[in-house]
This record gives structure tokens, C-alpha cells and sequence, in this order.
């Protein structure tokens, strides 16, 4: 299982006359889940935890920020491919976290290739498997996202 916390939004979109009402949408595989909306919020602090199970063959992580509209069709205000590898490979390189300290396990690199804004460490944190990341939205004039993604292994 993969738990995504979406922590915040940083300058991002307008869309509506003088900021936005966002909120993320991500798809793993054929599950789709979405925070709340933030109204008028153009910085929108979310930390909203959402669970998604990892197929088999899973693919990227998409995340998507829209602005609600009321009355029309929402607005899309960025995008971004996540790499679950380097999570997934570190988790399953050392089996049961809880038996290991504080450290750093894995990394996903930064590149032109990707919308990281730094590179990504995977750590072992109070016995839990866990990458932070800052992304820069893809297809917008601007805007990041922090997430913080979690592996939780369904074998313990």
C-alpha cells in the first residue's frame, strides 16, 4: 500500500479572476482519489492522507491540480509523473523497517526528465518507509506540490 499525504500548494495558478479554488486529483492504476477543495487559495495547505494499493505492475504516480468551478468545467492548473521505483525497490530492499534506525535508503534524482525541484530521498523514520518530495507542476506558468509518499508493507 501507498500512503500519499499532500501536504501544500505553493504559488500556484490563477484560474478564477484573482486566484483559484484548487484541489488534487491522483491516479495510480485504476484508483483515483482527491483532497478538498481550498477556496481562493493560491498556497493551499492541505495535509490530507489518502491510501492507494500498488497493482503489480504499477506504473507512475499522476498527480493533477484542478480549480473547482461552479458553474463550468474544471480548470486544470498543472500536472506531474511520480516514480514510485526508487520507494518501492528501497522498501522491499529492506523488508521490515522497524528492525532498522534513522537512515536514508534510496533516491530518486532530479532531472530534465522529471518534475522533481531537488532530489528525493527515501528514508527509514521512526521505523516507516518515507519520501518527501517538492514538485514542479508541468504544462503551467507556475506552481509546486509537497508530498510526503509512505510504503506500508501488508506482510507485518
Amino acid at each position: 500500500m501507498l500512503k500519499v499525504k499532500v501536504i501544500k500548494g505553493t504559488d500556484l495558478a490563477v484560474r478564477d479572476i484573482k486566484s483559484s479554488d484548487p484541489y488534487v486529483v491522483l491516479n495510480l492504476g485504476t484508483q483515483t482519489v482527491q483532497t478538498s477543495v481550498m477556496r481562493s487559495n493560491l498556497n493551499p495547505v492541505w495535509n490530507e492522507e489518502h491510501m492507494l494499493s500498488v497493482p503489480e505492475h504499477y506504473g507512475q504516480l499522476k498527480l493533477k491540480v484542478f480549480d473547482h468551478d461552479t458553474f463550468s468545467a474544471d480548470d486544470i492548473m498543472g500536472e506531474a509523473d511520480i516514480d514510485l521505483q526508487s520507494l518501492i525497490t528501497s522498501a522491499m530492499a529492506f523488508g521490515d523497517a522497524g528492525m532498522f534506525g534513522d537512515m536514508q535508503i534510496g533516491k530518486w534524482l532530479k532531472s530534465d526528465d522529471n518534475a522533481l525541484i531537488e532530489d528525493s530521498a527515501v528514508k527509514i523514520i521512526d521505523g516507516k518507509v518515507k519520501q518527501m518530495m517538492t514538485l514542479k507542476l508541468q504544462n503551467v506558468e507556475c506552481g509546486e506540490i509537497e508530498l510526503e509518499l509512505e510504503w506500508i508493507s501488508l506482510d507485518h
